[in-house]
């Protein structure tokens, strides 16, 4: 082999390297119902504490995907509605249910108590895990995660104001989907079981 072709081997070499990384280093984008996550920069992690006193961050839920919702558990409506949907898709993931972790992190960590955090989740399904954090914890993880909250006076209390998304990770505890509040559980279970695969 001449020196003109081993170069020319080398520089194809080089060439298709970083196509090769690249390829490797990104999840396949999705088809889904909901909105495609894949490779954003934000929704990261959220370092908060369950009602066992422990504190949870993505990485103890590898190997699961992981719906996250925010929310308060004196919300009237949007929140058990979202709960609901959620006992429902794991019902539709039918032999896989096991394999997605619904976590409800307050909004609301003055009112929410660990006790009546996990009595909330409990009573739609009890794998589902509250978590909570102090006011400025629960400020710096709905900005990683871009929610919007709001406290709203009402007579003598408040009620909150929130984003009603949920958001799903993979089994490898990357943030992939969002999932609006009217999509339905069969569109969301379709979407999820995309993640178990």
């Amino acid at each position: 082999m001449s020196t003109n072709q081993k170069r020319r081997l080398v520089l194809t070499g080089l060439a298709v390297l970083p196509l090769m990384l690249v390829g490797c280093s990104k999840e396949k984008p999705l088809v889904v119902h909901g909105k495609d996550l894949t490779g954003a920069s934000f929704g990261r992690d959220f370092n908060l504490q369950g009602p066992n006193g422990k504190r949870y961050t993505v990485k103890d839920f590898k190997g699961k995907a992981l719906m996250i919702f925010f929310g308060f558990t004196q919300c009237p409506d949007v929140c058990p509605t979202a709960l609901a949907r959620a006992v429902e898709i794991k019902s539709l993931l039918g032999e896989d249910a096991d394999k997605l972790q619904v976590i409800f992190i307050t909004i609301d960590p003055e009112r929410d108590s660990p006790e009546m955090l996990a009595a909330y989740t409990d009573a739609f399904d009890p794998s589902f895990l509250g978590l909570y954090g102090t006011l400025d914890e629960t400020q710096t993880v709905a900005k990683e995660f871009k929610i919007y909250y709001k406290k709203v006076p009402t007579g003598y209390s408040y009620t909150m104001d929130h984003s009603a998304l949920s958001y799903v990770f993979d089994t490898n505890g990357k943030l992939r989907i969002s999932l609006p509040h009217a999509q339905s559980a069969e569109e969301c279970a379709e979407d999820i079981r995309q993640l178990l695969t």
